[in-house]
């Protein structure tokens, strides 16, 4: 029992370590690189926010526009952010392999941490600026819609867990990744409701399970919103934990590939 505790311990001490290292460098690795987090996602919500006013369109399937597109733009960030900051963990951190305690997939999983918890922030700085705007911003059901986001964040996690492993076998794969996401933004549900494409193109659309989070979302925060027939969270954690599943599996398989290459 006392070597599980002390076991225990120093996976607790690394996983520490680890997340105030990734932080430090994710924080000031650059001038102002904590303005750019929050700029990003503001930037794009004023743009389509502009662009939503100019066509007139004041709500969308019954919901304020613009909290229609925060729910949807953020939901999407919080998952390429974290799936594209945990593919590059491994070479960021191989230096920290020469110590035996320092595992890769411990690497991986603390700048996922990170990666929410920023996310998270970043969230709560949007919906204070709502707020100041006369924006009403509580949701009708928080835990559907907290659901939600955690589900976005856990299928994250799972693409950064397989994509952190395939980058090391095929460096291409990341680059392959960056490239998907910009087509992936436009069929998620993002920038239009899915609820609004005919059939059999929504029951395409909805194989992508980043669509049931943002409706799921959407839906949690106002019951009266017209979410896509099919749209189910149970579908986007079933995504999820067989990603984690199987990034994991990939770990353990290339463990000491990872370490020694």
């Amino acid at each position: 029992m006392e070597a599980y505790r002390n076991s225990l311990g120093v996976a607790l001490s690394v996983w520490k370590a680890l997340l105030l290292r990734e932080a430090l460098a994710r924080l000031f690795a650059s001038r102002a690189a904590w303005f750019w987090l929050i700029a990003e996602p503001v930037l794009h919500m004023t743009i389509l926010g502009l662009l939503y006013a100019v066509v007139r369109q004041r709500t969308v399937g019954g919901i304020d526009a613009l909290i229609w597109l925060v729910l949807g733009l953020q939901g999407f960030f919080l998952f390429r952010r974290t799936g594209t900051q945990m593919a590059g963990a491994i070479d960021s951190n191989r230096a920290l392999f020469s110590y035996r305690q320092v595992k890769p997939t411990d690497t991986v999983l603390m700048r996922g941490v990170l990666e929410g918890v920023l996310m998270v922030m970043v969230i709560l700085v949007i919906v204070s600026g709502l707020i100041l705007l006369g924006h009403d911003v509580m949701p009708a059901d928080p835990i559907a819609v907290l659901g939600a986001f955690f589900g976005l964040w856990l299928l994250g996690v799972a693409l950064g867990l397989n994509v952190s492993v395939l980058s090391e076998l095929a460096p291409e794969f990341r680059q392959i990744v960056n490239m998907v996401m910009m087509p992936l933004y436009f069929i998620s549900g993002v920038l239009f409701p899915i609820g609004s494409v005919p059939e059999p193109y929504r029951d395409w659309l909805l194989i992508n399970p980043i669509v049931h989070g943002l409706d799921g979302a959407r839906e949690g925060f106002a019951p009266y919103y017209h979410s896509a027939p099919g749209v189910s969270l149970s579908y986007l954690y079933a995504c999820a934990l067989v990603g984690i599943f199987v990034g994991l599996i990939l770990h353990r398989r290339y463990a000491v590939y990872m370490v020694t290459k």
